[in-house]
């Protein structure tokens, strides 16, 4: 499927978001979004130093009905948190000890932060866990569909606003934008989504490319009919 292109109808979409989650190999690390140094090596750590026990986290990739697209909600951080402030993440957050599991975790995450009901989000799939180094945490993206477009209920004191974006535009290649930064003294090119005005990058990045790289990896429309047909036979 050419990465200008898409499906032309909500129930194709549906079908390949589902179709990307299904087993498969893993996505190569140079079709993420990922910060390189100047001489193109990536510059971030995959894994915790040795002897550091990462914490566990998750985050949800909450995919509703918007006409004939799927859209998902992105957050702008708080500055009242004390990590990432003001940086554009998916809803999540650490697994609570009351959790049973990191899929119960990203559900009670974007309840706390955008008022989602759990019992409103069926679960699709996982995508890779990643390793995000300043908060040494470990991180499992959840995939989810809400069949109606959720009321969103920003919680004031982790969100200090709500972005939205359709798969449509995260495989429209003009949504990726790279820039020369400067971070923690050094100087790196970083890849992200440009979306409603903000930079999508770091982590959230990461995640939303590795989604975005298993659609691209089904095999074009016959396939997603196929797979379409499949799901319609499950109802």
């Amino acid at each position: 499927m050419p990465a200008t292109q898409g499906p032309t109808g909500l129930a194709s979409w549906t079908a390949l978001a589902r179709a990307a989650l299904e087993p498969g190999p893993p996505i190569a690390l140079d079709q993420l979004l990922l910060v390189r140094d100047s001489e193109g090596r990536f510059a971030r750590r995959f894994d915790p130093p040795e002897g550091i026990v990462p914490r566990l986290g998750a985050v949800l990739i909450l995919l509703y009905p918007d006409g004939p697209d799927l859209r998902l909600p992105l957050t702008v951080r708080s500055d009242k948190l004390p990590n990432h402030r003001g940086e554009v993440s998916l809803p999540g957050g650490a697994l609570d000890p009351s959790d049973d599991g990191l899929v119960a975790a990203a559900l009670r995450e974007c309840y706390e932060e955008l008022g989602v009901e759990r019992t409103d989000v069926a679960v699709w799939g996982m995508l890779m866990p990643i390793y995000i180094p300043p908060s040494n945490f470990r991180i499992t993206p959840v995939v989810g569909f809400s069949e109606a477009a959720p009321v969103l209920k920003p919680n004031n004191d982790e969100v200090s606003d709500v972005i939205t974006v359709t798969l449509r535009e995260l495989l429209d290649p003009a949504t990726v934008v790279t820039e020369r930064w400067t971070l923690r003294g050094a100087e790196v090119n970083v890849p992200f989504f440009a979306i409603a005005g903000h930079k999508v990058w770091g982590a959230t990045a990461m995640i939303l490319s590795e989604f975005v790289a298993r659609m691209r990896r089904v095999d074009g429309i016959e396939t997603i009919n196929t797979k379409l047909r499949r799901y319609e036979d499950r109802r």
